[in-house]
């Protein structure tokens, strides 16, 4: 309900002992066990171990199928939007995204979100973030800071631009599909059963 969000890199190459061990050590240490996970079927999250480690813990997953890749809308919209963040990053500063991301995640969370009418940071604490960056508009920075806090707030700054780029697209996107519908009782309407053109698996209806 926060919308708060963690970026975690990890490798393909790790075992699913490995994610267990990052999954406790990033999510688990911080927010303790959740109730439910929504994932997609990486082989990972699908495999025996992973289940029973989430059933021991008591966490529900639920996995997205292919008819509806985007069960879970919220995470398919973050993560496109950190794509795009990501990928300006590199454009900018290089082509290491593992270094941006702490950046990233710092710009994400502490940016107004118009679905909760508040930044996610002061959603989960109750509290606004203290940061050198102004709320409501980038503030002076001081000739006296480091220039290590001067070029990461310089960053934080250019990220929450494109963060704000990314996410104005990103509504572009989904208003193309929107259209205003009315239906009052007794209206006819067309229901589309099969997922995909001349795609029958649950046989004919």
């Amino acid at each position: 309900l926060t919308k708060t969000a963690r970026f975690v890199p990890i490798r393909e190459t790790w075992p699913v002992s490995r994610l267990a061990e990052e999954y406790t050590r990033q999510i688990v240490r911080l927010h303790g066990v959740p109730r439910t996970i929504v994932s997609d079927r990486d082989g990972r999250f699908t495999s025996r171990f992973w289940q029973q480690i989430q059933t021991a813990l008591g966490t529900s997953l639920h996995f997205t199928t292919a008819f509806h890749p985007q069960t879970d809308g919220q995470s398919e919209r973050t993560i496109q939007t950190l794509e795009d963040m990501l990928r300006a990053c590199v454009l900018d500063w290089g082509p290491v995204w593992t270094d941006h991301l702490p950046l990233v995640e710092f710009s994400y969370n502490n940016s107004w979100h118009a679905s909760i009418g508040m930044a996610p940071y002061e959603a989960l604490y109750g509290q606004r973030c203290r940061t050198p960056l102004c709320w409501d508009e980038q503030s002076s920075v001081s000739g006296l800071a480091p220039d290590q806090i001067q070029d990461d707030m310089a960053r934080v700054a250019q990220i929450r631009e494109r963060l704000l780029a990314a996410q104005s697209r990103q509504k572009s996107y989904a208003d193309r599909r929107r259209r205003p519908l009315e239906f009052r009782v007794g209206s006819h309407v067309w229901l589309r059963v099969s997922p995909t053109r001349g795609v029958r698996r649950f046989g004919i209806k």
